[in-house]
């Protein structure tokens, strides 16, 4: 099964093509501050300044809100990292945040209705301190809490990722690998994705696929609809073709 090797690294062609790669450090930080900027189809309410709501809608038009829920929530947070010059922080936050959120106890607790909210907003302050989240994003995570739609917290990152990437022109590429490889290597990959697409940035995920038996793959375009198969185990399934020996590979396969 492939497994996630390491958190996103970051190529800008006006840097040293060195990979960049973020790590958790423990550090105390402030929580509770205003969560403020552009909000689409959002709005903020209270004193504070610390509840989002959903604009209200009826009909078919409320349902698609619904729908587009994840959507929006990161559309206002890509809003405020923007506007107080936090993209590139508040994406390494959202990274800790998914990982930290990929654990099923973790998840488990959070979207469990029976434990209390002040319960959950304890948690958060201990993620937010070990994991030195910015305060708007831990703020963001107690809306979230507050307003019942935790649930929404990985669908939140995924959307956001895509608001980030637009907002820097920044083409994603995924790139799958039997071993780790080296930010030499990952810097290479870098350029050529980015001679392919022209972007003036190019992020790098790297995963862990065994079954890949040798060599890499990069998927890259919307949504991951271009791929690049430099791999053993393309090489051998075409031979397997050429030679009609895929009865046999069927047969050891099982």
């Amino acid at each position: 099964m492939a497994a996630l090797q390491q958190s996103p690294v970051a190529f800008h062609p006006k840097s040293p093509p060195a990979a960049r790669i973020r790590a958790k450090s423990l550090y105390q930080i402030p929580l509770r501050s205003s969560f403020s900027g552009n909000i689409r189809h959002l709005r903020l309410a209270g004193k504070s300044g610390l509840k989002l709501r959903p604009a209200r809608h009826g009909g078919a038009a409320g349902s698609k809100m619904m729908d587009s829920a994840s959507s929006s929530y990161a559309s206002a947070l890509a809003d405020v990292a923007k506007s107080n010059g936090t993209l590139d922080a508040t994406s390494a936050d959202l990274e800790k945040v998914e990982k930290i959120f990929s654990e099923p106890q973790i998840f488990d607790f959070f979207v469990n209705p029976i434990i209390a909210v002040e319960k959950k907003r304890e948690v958060i302050d201990d993620i937010a301190s070990s994991s030195k989240l910015q305060p708007h994003v831990a703020n963001f995570l107690n809306i979230l809490i507050d307003m019942r739609r935790i649930d929404l917290i990985n669908e939140i990152v995924k959307e956001f990722e895509i608001f980030y990437n637009k907002m820097t022109d920044t083409e994603m590429a995924v790139v799958s690998s039997v071993v780790k490889l080296d930010s030499q290597h990952l810097a290479q990959i870098a350029q050529g994705v980015q001679k392919l697409t022209g972007a003036k940035n190019v992020r790098i995920k790297t995963v862990i696929n065994p079954s890949l038996v040798a060599g890499f793959t990069i998927r890259y375009g919307s949504s991951g609809s271009k791929l690049i198969d430099m791999s053993v185990k393309k090489q051998l399934d075409e031979i397997a073709t050429q030679l009609d020996f895929s009865d046999i590979v069927g047969s050891l396969a099982t």
